[in-house]
């Protein structure tokens, strides 16, 4: 299975800062030293071009130029540096090339991603661009480019324990885009937006209320797919490992067997409707480092048996 990793790109961040930037290194020498499970690739860059599919040109200028206020700095949480902007462009890759991975093969991956509170003109809460937002647009346009008359149907399963604010107002009153969020509903952001599905969990919620309720949403999606007569031609994935019962953001309490079974359901999900999907890490920032990676290590293991079952389809 094809997984592209961005983290040779690092941030510039000052000594202290709660962003646990070595999790992306760890996940990635964690495969590399067991190799024969993923194709390793670094991810390219996105353009500027890409990015202006989703993004205002003003803000992408704003980024790449080094031209962010100090308030739009403290909004995304990070200080610009050259490398931020470099790393975000390479975050954005990933995700593109996982994308067109995914619809060649069934399955593929970023192993960094899911940056869903970045808006079409500002970051916010450690993202700067959206990147499964201009994956989606731009497989869409390369879709159309292919021939086909109708516009790809994109269904993004958000399940980092944050709401996936910014691809919400993104894609709001967009029928092509279905945005379906599940997340903690007193968490950040104090905001929310209002995605096409939103399931707000307590804080505290444990491995069988959160899969009841998965499935639940899971079964929404597709009663509501076939009432408006579509399937979705691709699907992006946010696996978050921050509703982990050891993160320290996250306020729920899901052991690491409980996310594994959320990955397993999704995943076979999609395959048995025969539903390409990209997927991202997101979110994870546990007490213990070792803990966050080692849930995105259960992820991405259940991401091969996935595609190992799309070979065999």
């Amino acid at each position: 299975m094809q997984a592209f990793h961005s983290d040779a790109h690092s941030l510039a961040l000052p000594p202290g800062h709660s962003f646990p930037a070595s999790k992306y290194r760890l996940l990635r020498e964690h495969f590399e030293a067991d190799p024969g499970l993923l194709q390793m690739c670094a991810a390219p860059a996105a353009s500027a071009a890409e990015l202006a599919l989703v993004h205002t040109p003003g803000y992408i200028d704003a980024v790449l130029r080094g031209e962010l206020s100090p308030a739009q700095q403290r909004e995304i949480g990070f200080p610009w540096s050259p490398s931020m902007a470099t790393r975000s462009l390479h975050s954005v890759g990933a995700s593109i090339a996982a994308a067109r991975a995914a619809l060649a093969e069934g399955v593929a991956a970023n192993m960094a991603g899911g940056t869903h509170h970045a808006f079409a003109d500002r970051g916010s809460g450690y993202c700067v661009f959206n990147d499964v937002a201009v994956a989606a647009r731009l497989m869409q346009r390369e879709w159309q480019q292919l021939g086909h008359t109708e516009t790809l149907p994109v269904l993004v399963i958000d399940l980092d324990v944050h709401q996936g604010n910014g691809t919400a107002a993104i894609f709001e009153g967009d029928d092509s885009v279905f945005t379906f969020s599940m997340h903690g509903a007193k968490n950040f952001p104090a905001r929310k937006e209002r995605s096409d599905l939103d399931v707000e969990l307590p804080d505290g919620c444990s491995d069988a209320p959160y899969l009841e309720a998965l499935d639940r949403a899971l079964e929404e999606i597709w009663v509501r797919h076939t009432a408006a007569g579509t399937q979705p031609g691709l699907a992006f994935y946010l696996a978050g490992a921050d509703p982990h019962e050891g993160d320290r953001l996250g306020r729920l309490k899901l052991t690491s067997a409980g996310l594994a079974e959320r990955d397993r359901r999704v995943l076979s999900a999609l395959r048995e409707r025969g539903i390409p999907v990209a997927l991202s890490m997101a979110g994870g920032y546990g007490h213990d480092i070792a803990s966050t990676v080692a849930v995105q290590v259960n992820t991405l293991n259940e991401a091969v048996r996935a595609w190992a079952g799309w070979r065999g389809r």
